[in-house]
């Protein structure tokens, strides 16, 4: 709880390191963890000098910066500003669950919603199966982890599309945990394809929404990686927006929404400014070039259906909104949420305001919140917060304290 809002945060990243995924091993899988010991990476110290490490694929460097004709000596495009104010404490990405939490009552965050990040990158190896051992083993930790606060700690199912059969399997044993709230999806082939229904049909069946997270460092890259001439101002801004408009067309144009009803899909950490563009270009692209499924509706009529959740980033602002609410429908939320600036990690804030309170009325009374943690903290308006975007109703139906 943050100023009488209680915080739903969207989009935090947890990544364990291998020491910690482990653990977790199925048995028979314990002993190909050899074959992974190229991507096990150097991941800095504990506060007792223990070397720790993580599993790090086909991780992509961006050397030039813009301007100098070749790639640059020591710029390595993968450090960030820390625009944060407090550090978090030690092994909220791997198995202090209670410091996470500890952290979130600083913060004032009710629930987080865990993405990983890191080890995924295994979808860029060529043996599949190495992808499906660590999935299992990142499931049973995520189990353990947040099932110390199954009320404040929450995740994602990861499915393999290259063993359809194993996502399924994972879905099933997982879909009535408290922790699972979604699924997202390993990529290696088209989202579109038809071997991937049984998932969206599982998810479906456990009232799981689907999510969509681009990554920019490391497998599954974004269209276009080999493109962005070797620059990571290019590649950060294309890499999240790029993956989520191939996304959402993809996924609309199969007819997916069509085929699964009740089916709820968002994408994050990629803005909305973009949507009312795509959402035109895809209605007339689909009456124009043609190459989709048949609809029973326009694609930009499932972005407002209630069942698609767009994140905005809080760089966009109260006039973006306006705008893209213009194009899109006015604005009222059953659960509308509206950003808190960060306290400590880079980390979207997601608040639910009174009942009825149109989502301009919420954000009015939000930035209010933001300008006075900015003078008081001299805050950067840019961190990457989200809310959710109207008029989409909450695709996240496990919150256990909104019931």
């Amino acid at each position: 709880m943050r100023n009488g809002f209680k915080v739903y945060d969207v989009d935090t990243h947890v990544m364990p390191i291998a020491e910690v995924l482990e653990r977790y091993v199925d048995p028979s899988f314990r002993p190909r963890l050899a074959e992974l010991t190229p991507y096990r990476v150097p991941a800095g110290q504990t506060a007792d000098a223990t070397e720790r490490h993580q599993y790090s694929v086909h991780r992509r460097l961006y050397r030039r910066i813009l301007g100098e004709a070749g790639l640059h000596p020591t710029f390595t495009g993968r450090g960030c500003a820390w625009r944060g104010t407090k550090l978090p404490r030690p092994g909220v990405q791997d198995d202090r669950a209670d410091h996470r939490v500890q952290d979130m009552d600083d913060e004032g965050a009710d629930v987080h919603f865990l993405v990983p990040s890191s080890w995924t990158g295994t979808v860029g190896l060529d043996d599949t199966t190495l992808e499906v051992g660590l999935i299992r083993a990142y499931h049973r930790h995520m189990a353990d982890f947040c099932g110390q606060f199954p009320d404040r700690l929450r995740g994602m199912i990861v499915a393999s599309t290259a063993h359809v059969d194993e996502a399924i399997k994972e879905i099933q044993r997982l879909g009535t945990s408290k922790w699972a709230v979604a699924v997202m999806l390993l990529v290696r082939k088209p989202v579109d394809h038809p071997d991937l229904e049984p998932i969206w049909q599982a998810a479906q069946d456990h009232d799981l929404a689907v999510v969509h997270h681009s990554s920019t460092w490391n497998p599954p890259y974004f269209p276009g990686s080999q493109d962005l001439w070797d620059n990571i101002f290019l590649g950060r801004m294309a890499s999240h927006p790029w993956g989520a408009m191939r996304f959402v067309a993809a996924f609309i144009g199969a007819g997916i929404m069509d085929r699964y009803p009740h089916l709820r899909v968002g994408i994050l950490e990629c803005g909305f400014g973009w949507l009312p563009f795509w959402a035109r270009r895809m209605d007339e692209q689909a009456t124009y070039v043609g190459g989709t499924a048949p609809l029973k509706h326009r694609p930009s009529d499932y972005l407002t259906s209630g069942r698609f959740f767009g994140s905005i980033e809080m760089h966009e602002g109260e006039d973006m909104f306006n705008c893209v609410t213009g194009f899109l429908g006015d604005v009222r939320l059953s659960a509308p949420r509206v950003p808190l600036p960060r306290l400590s990690r880079p980390c979207p804030r997601l608040v639910e305001p009174e009942a009825g309170e149109t989502a301009k009325a919420a954000l009015e009374q939000c930035d209010a919140v933001l300008q006075t943690d900015m003078r008081k903290k001299q805050a950067d308006r840019r961190p990457a917060s989200h809310i959710s975007q109207a008029p989409w109703a909450p695709w996240f139906t496990k919150y256990t304290w909104m019931s």
